[in-house]
């Protein structure tokens, strides 16, 4: 919905189950006269349908439930991203693909594996997702609007993933030079464990505005060719000292996706964390069937 309304081209909804990516393309076609907006959106259970995209975004597995980890996913949504690969591997070899899927840092990595495609054009949206659940946190914090906010949250997209305060600029200064040290780790607490809360309050389920939003941010930075800084999980090949696993660094993405990764100035303790992060994600990786 938020592509089709922002006019960012056709929508194809494509769901194993027959009749649910139509019902959900019908009503979002239902709405297209009392929004204002005359956009296109189809659907199909053919996943040959693939064929011509441009984009592709991957958000089918299983979702978490309250007091599930998203490594507990891995198994179970394993099988459905390595079925999926294959097809777009088939269908669609030249798509940008935005991996969605939890746990997404390993589904990321599994994805590239199975397609074989340059790691440019296959990455995985979290670090933007925790960025942005971290700026409103801080905005709700100091009363600020999010705009006045460039935050700053890599590593896994899950309970190892690192916020960093020091980095992280409100109003063009340092958030720890604005709040003291104890409130900018509570800050960072709230954000690692946003996700899980989120899913304890809704039961059954999890958060889908957020994510989408996160989704629409890169969508539009390969559409419109902007090159913006984005944190991505992209499959690093010796950037931080870190080879062979996808994890959330900031990536600059256009219309070939991405285009440069640019290097965050950590600290030794900032960037030991990181790898940390990253061997977690590559402990993970050894329980892919």
């Amino acid at each position: 919905m938020r592509l089709s309304e922002n006019n960012l081209g056709q929508v194809l909804l494509i769901d194993i189950a027959k009749n649910l990516a139509l019902a959900k393309a019908s009503d979002m076609e239902d709405a297209r006269y009392a929004a204002g907006n005359d956009y296109s959106i189809s659907a199909t259970d053919d996943f040959g349908a693939l064929s011509g995209s441009d984009i592709v975004v991957v958000t089918a597995g299983f979702a978490r439930r309250p007091g599930m980890k998203r490594e507990e996913l891995l198994a179970k949504n394993a099988q459905i991203i390595n079925d999926i690969a294959l097809s777009v591997k088939q269908s669609a070899r030249d798509a940008i693909c935005i991996i969605v899927t939890n746990p997404v840092d390993v589904m990321t990595y599994l994805f590239l594996n199975k397609v074989k495609t340059d790691r440019r054009r296959i990455f995985g949206m979290g670090g933007g997702l925790d960025s942005s659940r971290f700026a409103n946190l801080i905005a709700k914090k100091l009363n600020l609007a999010v705009s006045d906010i460039k935050p700053v949250v890599i590593g896994a997209h899950g309970e190892d993933m690192l916020a960093l305060s020091r980095l992280t600029m409100v109003k063009g200064k340092p958030l720890t030079s604005l709040i003291s040290s104890e409130a900018s780790k509570e800050l960072e607490k709230e954000t690692v464990g946003r996700g899980a809360e989120i899913v304890g309050l809704y039961g059954s389920g999890s958060a889908y505005f957020a994510p989408s939003a996160a989704i629409l941010q890169i969508v539009k930075a390969i559409i419109n060719d902007t090159n913006e800084a984005i944190y991505v999980s992209v499959c690093l090949e010796g950037e931080y000292g870190i080879t062979g696993v996808s994890v959330g660094v900031p990536a600059k993405i256009g219309k070939n996706g991405i285009s440069e990764i640019p290097k965050l100035d950590l600290t030794k303790e900032e960037l030991l964390s990181l790898q940390k992060s990253a061997a977690a994600i590559k402990n993970s990786m050894k329980d892919l069937p």
